[in-house]
C-alpha cells in the first residue's frame, strides 16, 4: 500500500491535535534550523519507527514548525529532535542527540530506563530512555452534562491533599490496584463529605519528574514538572497510553457529582530541567532563551525558585502557553481553580526584576474561558519577594501566611501577638483593607504540605529531617511550634489532652475567620510526620494518610464536621458576599471585648479576647471567646432578655460534649463563662 501524502500542516494550534484523517503537530522555536518529528511504537524504543524531517520552505512559518501526518491517531507516541546553532554562549542550547517532549503534550510516558544523568549528557542519542509525548484527542469522553462547580468562595472550604498519600496507605481500605490514584481518590470521597469539604486543592498533578531528587530518594510532592499539559502517569490505575486523561476526568466528575470542587496546585515557576548540568527533556533543547531567564551572558539560568531554574514567564509565547494550558484543564478537564506555587515569580521579567503590572497575571486574570475560575496565589518566591496583601490583580486570592504565623504565635502565648491574631481573624484588614476587596481575599491556613501537620505543629518544638540527608540543613526553622511539655509522642494525658485543645483551636481558627479556610490533608485525623517538616521525598508511610487514624480520632473528626458544616449554613451566617473587607471591619471593630465587655485588652502582655457578632437575617448572635493564658479565665457575657446563651463548642471539653448542633447545644447559666487554660468558646444567642 502507498504511504498517505504528508501535508504540510498548521501553525494552529501547537501541540498535537487530531483531524479528519490524522495528526497535525505545531512547535515553536524561534532559534531552530532544523526539526525532526519521531514516531514511537513503544516507550522505551531505542529508535523510532518513523522519522519525518521538517522542510523549512513548507513546513516553517514565522517561527513555527508544523506538519499533519495522516493515519496517526489518538495514543500514537512522539517527540521531536530539533538542531540549531550551538553554543550556550549564546543562550541556546540545542542537541539533535536528544528526543524532547513536545510543550503542549497532553499525555506523557516515562520509560521504565528514564536517567537524568544520561540525559543531561550532551551528545548522547537518549531515545531508548526519554519520556515521549502521546496524541490525545480532546473529544473522546462523555462528560454527561459536568461543569465546572464556580462555587461562591464564601461557600468554599478548601482540603489540600495529595493524590498519592491520600489513599496509598494499606489502611485505607482501597482496593490494591487503586490505591494512590485518581480513582482512588473517587473511593475516598464519602470521607470528604463527611467532614465537610467542598473542594479538594491537589498538590501537582501535572506530569512531573519523580527522579528529580537526590539518590534513594524520589520526587514525592511533584513540583518538577515536565509536561504543563499532562496528567501525572504513575497517579492512574489505567495505565493505558489515553488513560490518565480518562482516569483524571473521571475523577473530577464524580468529585462534582458530591458537591466538591477540584483545585490544582500548579508549577509555572520552574521545570524538572535544573540548572546548566540538568538533562534535556523538553524547553531547553527546543528554546532555551526563550523559555528561560537566562544570567551570565546567558550562559546560566536564573534561580528564583530554588529549583534550579526560572521560567520566562513574561515572555509572549511563554505567555501564550500558560494560558493555553489553564485553559485546557478548564475547558477540556473541567478544573475549578488553581493555586500557583511560588506565584511571585511570574511578576518577574526577563532579567529578574518585579514587574508593576506583569503581563502574564492579566493575562490570566483577563482569559475569558478561566472567568470565575478560582485563582489563588502563593505570593512569594525563593528569593525573598513576598507580596502578601500587594500581588497584583483584582480577582487573585492569595495564601496568607502571615495569618498562619500570627495563629501560631498567639496560641503557643507568644506576647504581643493578640493584636495581630485578631486582625487576621477577622479578615487581615492591616494586610488587605487598603484596597476593595472582598472578604475572602485570604486563604487562611495554619497548616500545608510545606512544613509540620497540624499534630506535628503541637508535639515538636525542632524539625526532625534526618531522614532527608542533608544533615537538618533542609526545611523551615521558623516552625513557630510548641511541643506542649514533651518533644514528640508522649503517652502522658495531660500532655495529649493540651495537645488535643490546641489541635482543635487552630482548626476553630481556620475554619472560622474570615476569609477561605484550608485545612491540610490528613489533620482532622491528627496526621503526623514524626517531625519531618519537608517531606518533599519520602513516598512511604511517613509522609501517607494512615487511615486508622480516623477512628483512632473519632471526636477530632466529628469536630471538624461539626464546624464546617455550620459555616457553610449561609441562614445562619453573616452574608458577606456585597461587602468589601473595610465595610466588613467597620461592623465589628466595637465588637471587642476582654474578660468585661466592651473592654479588650490589646496590651502586649494579654493572651485572650473575646469577639461578638450577629448572624446577618438570623437574628442570632454569635460570641467567641480565645483564650491563650494558661490559666482559666471568666468572661462577661452580653445580656439576653430572652433565650439563654447556648454552648456551640468549647475545645476544653472531650468528645461529645466538645460541640453540638445548635438546637441541642447545653444552656449557659449566669452572665459570665468560665474558659479553660488555652481553650476556645463559642456561644451563640437566638434572639426574639
Amino acid at each position: 500500500m502507498p504511504t498517505p501524502t504528508i501535508r504540510p500542516g498548521r501553525a494552529a494550534p501547537l501541540g498535537a491535535t487530531v483531524t479528519e484523517d490524522g495528526t497535525n503537530f505545531s512547535l515553536y522555536s524561534r532559534d531552530a534550523t532544523g526539526v525532526e518529528l519521531l514516531l514511537f511504537d513503544r516507550e522505551d524504543d531505542p529508535r523510532p519507527a518513523r522519522s519525518i524531517a521538517l522542510d523549512p520552505g513548507a513546513n516553517l512559518s514565522y517561527h513555527y514548525w508544523h506538519v499533519e501526518v495522516p493515519d496517526v491517531r489518538a495514543g500514537q507516541l512522539y517527540g521531536f529532535r530539533v538542531s540549531g546553532p550551538p553554543g550556550p554562549g549564546h543562550g541556546m542550547r540545542f542537541d539533535a542527540s536528544k528526543v524532547l517532549l513536545d510543550p503542549y503534550a497532553r499525555e506523557v510516558v516515562v520509560p521504565d530506563g528514564w536517567d537524568r544523568t544520561l540525559a543531561a549528557r550532551p551528545g548522547v542519542d537518549d531515545a531508548a530512555i526519554a519520556m515521549k509525548s502521546v496524541v490525545v484527542d480532546a473529544s473522546d469522553y462523555d462528560w454527561e452534562g459536568d461543569a465546572p462547580l464556580q462555587r461562591p468562595p464564601a461557600r468554599t472550604i478548601i482540603y489540600e491533599t495529595h493524590v498519592r498519600g491520600f489513599t496509598r496507605h494499606p489502611s485505607s481500605g482501597v482496593p490494591a490496584a487503586r490505591r494512590g490514584t485518581y480513582a482512588g481518590l473517587v473511593d475516598k470521597i464519602p470521607h470528604l463529605q463527611r467532614i465537610g469539604v467542598t473542594a479538594v486543592e491537589l498538590l501537582p498533578v501535572f506530569q512531573f519528574d519523580a527522579k528529580a531528587c537526590p539518590p534513594g530518594l524520589v520526587n514525592y510532592w511533584g513540583y518538577q514538572p515536565v509536561g504543563f499539559f499532562a496528567p501525572h502517569r504513575a497517579y492512574s490505575s489505567d495505565v493505558s497510553p489515553l488513560g490518565p486523561t480518562r482516569e483524571f476526568r473521571d475523577m473530577v466528575k464524580a468529585l462534582h457529582r458530591a458537591g466538591i470542587e477540584v483545585i490544582l496546585d500548579v508549577v509555572f515557576n520552574h521545570t524538572a530541567e535544573g540548572g546548566a548540568s540538568g538533562p534535556w527533556i523538553g524547553l531547553r533543547g527546543i528554546d532555551n532563551r526563550v523559555y528561560y531567564m537566562l544570567v551570565d551572558q546567558e550562559t546560566g539560568y536564573a534561580d528564583y525558585s530554588g529549583c534550579g531554574n526560572s521560567l520566562n514567564a513574561n515572555h509572549p509565547v511563554v505567555r501564550r502557553m500558560i494560558v493555553d494550558a489553564l485553559r485546557w484543564w478548564v475547558t477540556e478537564m473541567h478544573v475549578d481553580g488553581f493555586r500557583f506555587d511560588l506565584a511571585s515569580i511570574l511578576s518577574r521579567d526577563p532579567k529578574g526584576d518585579v514587574l508593576p503590572n506583569p503581563p502574564v497575571l492579566w493575562d490570566i486574570e483577563s482569559e475569558p474561558a478561566l472567568a470565575g475560575t478560582k485563582l489563588i496565589a502563593e505570593a512569594w518566591d525563593a528569593s525573598g519577594l513576598y507580596q502578601v496583601g500587594s500581588f497584583v490583580g483584582d480577582a487573585w486570592r492569595e495564601w496568607n501566611g502571615r495569618f498562619r504565623d500570627d495563629a501560631r504565635d498567639f496560641f503557643r502565648g507568644v506576647p504581643g501577638s493578640l493584636g495581630r491574631f485578631a486582625d487576621r481573624f477577622v479578615g487581615s484588614p492591616a494586610v488587605y483593607a487598603k484596597e476593595r476587596r472582598d472578604v475572602e481575599q485570604s486563604v487562611n491556613f495554619v497548616t500545608c504540605h510545606d512544613g509540620f501537620t497540624l499534630n506535628d505543629l503541637v508535639s515538636y518544638d525542632r524539625k526532625h529531617n534526618e531522614a532527608n540527608g542533608e544533615d537538618g540543613r533542609d526545611g523551615s526553622d521558623d516552625n513557630r511550634s510548641w511541643n506542649c511539655g514533651v518533644e514528640g509522642p508522649t503517652d502522658d494525658p495531660a500532655i495529649e489532652g493540651l495537645r488535643e485543645r490546641q489541635v482543635k483551636n487552630f482548626l476553630v481558627a481556620t475554619l472560622l475567620s474570615i476569609g477561605l479556610p484550608m485545612i491540610c490533608m490528613g489533620d482532622e485525623a491528627r496526621r503526623s510526620q514524626g517531625g519531618n517538616n519537608n517531606a518533599w521525598c519520602h513516598d512511604d508511610e511517613s509522609a501517607w494518610f494512615d487511615w486508622s487514624l480516623v477512628e483512632k480520632h473519632a471526636g477530632l473528626v466529628r469536630f471538624v464536621s461539626m464546624l464546617a458544616r455550620r459555616r457553610l449554613r449561609r441562614e445562619v451566617e453573616h452574608d458577606l458576599r456585597h461587602e468589601t473587607l473595610s465595610e466588613w471591619v467597620a461592623k465589628v471593630a466595637k465588637a471587642w471585648h476582654g474578660v468585661r465587655l466592651g473592654q479588650p485588652d490589646w496590651g502586649p502582655d494579654s493572651h485572650s479576647i473575646a469577639l461578638s457578632v450577629e448572624l446577618q437575617g438570623s437574628g442570632a448572635l454569635f460570641h467567641l471567646v480565645f483564650n491563650a493564658w494558661r490559666e482559666p479565665l471568666d468572661f462577661e457575657l452580653p445580656e439576653s432578655s430572652g433565650p439563654p446563651w447556648r454552648r456551640w463548642f468549647d475545645t476544653s471539653l472531650a468528645s461529645p460534649e466538645d460541640v453540638a448542633e445548635w438546637d441541642e447545644a447545653p444552656a449557659v447559666e449566669g452572665r459570665s463563662y468560665r474558659v479553660g487554660p488555652r481553650s476556645t468558646v463559642g456561644l451563640y444567642l437566638e434572639r426574639a
